[in-house]
């Protein structure tokens, strides 16, 4: 397949997190190279992604826009991500898997 090619994305397994102004994190599920980072909330959140269990997230992190998605490299060394928001509580889902969505 030639570089930039589009090809499905295949989840494999997906974690939820409670998310709240406070950062918490939880640990990944599955195997996969991609990530795919669904906020389900009216709210902004931040997202940071590693492999270390006290993994926190701050405003200087990954923005997903509130009731959107954002799919996102990840590598086999990360095993957890920490999510906040700037308001409220609600899910953010972290779904691994492979390839890609239109």
């Amino acid at each position: 397949m030639s570089i930039g090619a589009v090809t499905p994305f295949q989840p494999a397994s997906s974690v939820p997190l409670t998310a709240t102004t406070m950062s918490s994190n939880v640990q990944l599920q599955g195997t996969g190279e991609t990530l795919l980072v669904t906020n389900t909330t009216p709210s902004l959140a931040y997202v940071k992604c590693g492999s270390d269990p006290g993994a926190i997230a701050s405003a200087t992190d990954t923005p997903v826009l509130p009731n959107s998605r954002v799919l996102l490299r990840c590598g086999p060394l990360m095993s957890y991500c920490a999510g906040i928001l700037t308001s409220g509580t609600g899910l953010i889902l972290f779904t691994r898997g492979d390839g890609s969505f239109i």
